[in-house]
């Protein structure tokens, strides 16, 4: 039995002709007569009552028909999947994601990505969470990792929980501590130099959130910065800070909170009212598979993905 056999076969049972067939097929007459005898010979039965130039299936035609088109269906299946292996190597992706995201995991895991299918451009876009949802919906993304965000646009929009991030305070190693204890309390930021980022930041809100929350309003000893900046400032010693745990270096001295601390939602974006192209399910596949690797993710993150689950 041969796969182009079943495929005669197939079209001789849907047109109900062999003439028909063998011009759907593109194929002489003679010739699909002939694989069609051949195979019937090896089903050792005949597929088609021939009744005055009626063709009817008999009941061996009957019981091989569905077979037959999923065997034809399934090897499609397996052509169009080495098809867009192929086309893989080509494509655009424009993916948006908060600066300290950039600064901490992406790198690695995009990296990785890059390895993988080096054909596919990227093109990234920092900022935070609110104006990347907004750069989402209105099209000029196509994925955006963000923290802590609903969607804004909740019928364009999908947000899928990716991982917790912890976040610590940060000081200049050749800087006292800022507390003698192991762990700080939130309620010992009060009256400390914070270097504080640019308002719409999203760790800003969480920090001064957290504060009012304990009664008391933070103390800024400069604030404006994106992430980069924040992380020099505090290096100098102008004051402590409050990032997420994946972006601290050997550099800072590291002071945790104590329970139940601060973390943080990172969430996978896109739009749910457009039909993703190849490139970028490749890449949403790729960051929810990095992501539920426990392995590489640093202290203090934890992922909230099963191992190896697809996007």
């Amino acid at each position: 039995m041969q796969f182009h056999q079943l495929a005669y076969f197939v079209a001789v049972t849907d047109t109900r002709h062999f003439t028909r067939a063998a011009e759907l097929m593109r194929v002489a007459q003679p010739s699909l007569s002939q694989q069609i005898r051949a195979l019937e010979r090896d089903v050792g039965a005949e597929l088609f009552h021939r009744i005055r130039g009626n063709l009817s299936l008999t009941e061996a035609g009957e019981t091989l028909l569905p077979f037959a088109r999923r065997i034809l269906a399934d090897t499609e299946s397996a052509y169009q999947a080495v098809r867009e292996l192929d086309e893989l190597g080509r494509g655009r992706v424009r993916l948006g994601a908060t600066p300290s995201l950039c600064t901490g995991l992406l790198p690695a895991m995009l990296a990785e990505f890059r390895a993988a299918y080096p054909g596919i451009e990227l093109t990234l876009h920092e900022s935070g969470s609110r104006d990347l949802q907004t750069d989402l919906s209105e099209g000029a993304l196509d994925l955006a990792i963000v923290v802590d965000s609903r969607p804004h646009d909740q019928n364009r929009l999908a947000t899928r929980p990716l991982l917790i991030e912890e976040l610590v305070v940060i000081s200049a190693k050749d800087r006292p501590p800022p507390v003698r204890r192991a762990r700080m309390r939130i309620a010992d930021l009060d009256g400390r130099p914070l270097v504080m980022f640019r308002r719409g930041y999203d760790l800003r809100d969480a920090t001064v959130d957290a504060c009012r929350a304990e009664g008391f309003e933070p103390s800024f000893a400069i604030e404006g910065g994106e992430m980069d900046a924040v992380l020099e400032f505090v290096r100098a010693g102008m004051g402590i800070a409050v990032v997420p745990s994946t972006v601290v270096r050997d550099r800072f001295r590291v002071t945790r909170f104590a329970e139940p601390g601060l973390s943080r939602v990172v969430r996978l974006a896109s739009r749910q009212d457009v039909e993703p192209s190849r490139a970028v399910r490749a890449l949403r596949d790729a960051i929810t598979r990095y992501l539920a690797n426990a392995a590489i993710l640093p202290r203090g993150t934890r992922s909230l993905l099963k191992d190896g689950e697809p996007g």
